[in-house]
């Protein structure tokens, strides 16, 4: 047996050690920006103990230990107890917005690593500083364990026990190699006191951008297949300009991470919830619940909201779901308002300041009962091939995620 034949053996039990035998393609691709991600955070964690370590005194003769102690126990306690308050009051974002919640609480996780590096500089300051950085700790690590990456969708052949087993062996394989890196570096520089404190500013911000990128890159390769709002308005928009529903890898890449919150910026972003008396209410939406009958189990009206500059308005749609709404009801209803908003969006002059229309008012009410009537017809003739299709690319259409706001309901009361 040659040297190359040991070679693909070898190659082949460190494959099988570390990945499951039957995942989506996309899996590789995910564990690589894992690795960077998971080396580059322990190390950069090793060096912030560290830190903290000298801030109070540990391995000098003049360390107090309870002192030490009470800070420390102090801290742990009121970052615990802020995670608990982070996690009950924002249940419900872990799965609408799981991609943004799990980066946002990394950069959070970076930023308090930066703020335990502090702590030498600033030694009588460190129960706040500790505090801070902790707080913020749990708040990412509550984020990171309730929006762990959902292992169904590299899953091929319900081995997701497997998948599961295994990112914990790759886990803790990466952390010690980020031991190991923080090992080397303290090892390198021993013997120069002043580059050794000194070496944690240095590789604090190039380790915690590769942190980062690993995570933001990685996140990219996971294709969930639950539907929240946004990804069933992705797919509809889709369905209604190019005639197909679009895969979880091309709903994943179109929906991206949104960090920034960029999403729902376009013309007439549609909302789903209940009207809210902060808001303008056009006289047609007024109009179309006056019409509502006991068999709709949901209505769509025009709204004018606040815009993101101060002192702007800016119009949308909104759909408003009655109590005992089903998924079914759900997914017509925003088929309806995207057919709906592509025909404003085609003749926005006539939609444009509906607020304001009063001459024409009786012309814009035939206007958008028409309209309103022609886009249900629309949804119903489509909903079951749209449905179907749905369901062949594995998308969960089951359920519908929706965050606190989205699942308000409206409860009709016949006269």
């Amino acid at each position: 047996m040659g040297f190359g034949d040991w070679f693909k053996i070898c190659g082949s039990r460190v494959r099988n050690f570390f990945l499951p035998r039957e995942v989506s393609g996309n899996y590789l691709e995910y564990v690589k920006w894992k690795f960077l991600h998971r080396v580059f955070s322990s190390a950069v964690q090793v060096l912030a103990t560290q830190a903290m370590f000298r801030a109070i005194g540990v391995g000098y003769s003049r360390s107090l230990p309870s002192a030490a102690a009470l800070n420390w126990v102090l801290k742990d306690g009121l970052g615990r107890l802020s995670r608990c308050i982070y996690t009950a009051s924002l249940a419900s974002a872990f799965d609408t917005n799981l991609k943004r919640v799990r980066f946002s609480t990394s950069v959070l996780f970076s930023l308090s690593l930066g703020v335990e590096l502090l702590t030498p500089a600033f030694p009588q300051y460190f129960l706040l500083l500790a505090s801070v950085a902790n707080i913020a700790k749990q708040i990412s690590l509550a984020c990171y364990l309730a929006t762990g990456v959902n292992y169904c969708s590299f899953a091929l052949a319900d081995n997701l026990g497997e998948v599961s087993a295994k990112a914990q062996i790759q886990t803790v394989c990466f952390d010690n190699l980020g031991l190991m890196l923080a090992a080397a570096l303290n090892i390198l520089f021993r013997n120069n006191k002043r580059l050794l404190v000194g070496l944690p500013f240095v590789v604090y911000p190039i380790f915690s951008a590769i942190d980062l990128i690993g995570i933001y890159q990685g996140l990219k390769h996971v294709h969930l297949q639950t539907l929240t709002k946004d990804r069933l308005e992705i797919i509809i928009n889709t369905w209604i300009q190019f005639g197909y529903v679009p895969s979880p890898a091309e709903v994943s890449k179109e929906e991206g991470i949104d960090f920034l919150w960029t999403k729902g910026r376009g013309p007439w972003p549609v909302r789903i919830g209940c009207l809210n008396s902060k808001n303008q209410i056009p006289r047609l939406s007024m109009m179309t619940m006056r019409s509502l009958n006991n068999v709709d189990f949901y209505f769509i009206c025009l709204e004018i909201f606040n815009g993101r500059l101060a002192g702007t308005w800016q119009q949308g749609i909104l759909l408003c779901l009655r109590d005992g709404a089903g998924t079914a009801d759900v997914i017509m209803g925003l088929l309806q308002v995207c057919h709906i908003r592509k025909a404003i969006i085609s003749s926005r002059c006539k939609w444009e300041n509906v607020s304001e229309a009063c001459g024409s008012y009786d012309l814009v009410t035939r206007d958008w009962l028409k309209l309103n009537e022609d886009s249900k017809q629309c949804a119903q003739r489509e909903f079951n091939l749209l449905n179907e299709q749905m369901l062949g690319l594995g998308w969960a259409c089951k359920n519908i995620l929706l965050s606190t706001q989205e699942q308000d309901r409206y409860s009709f009361v016949d006269d």
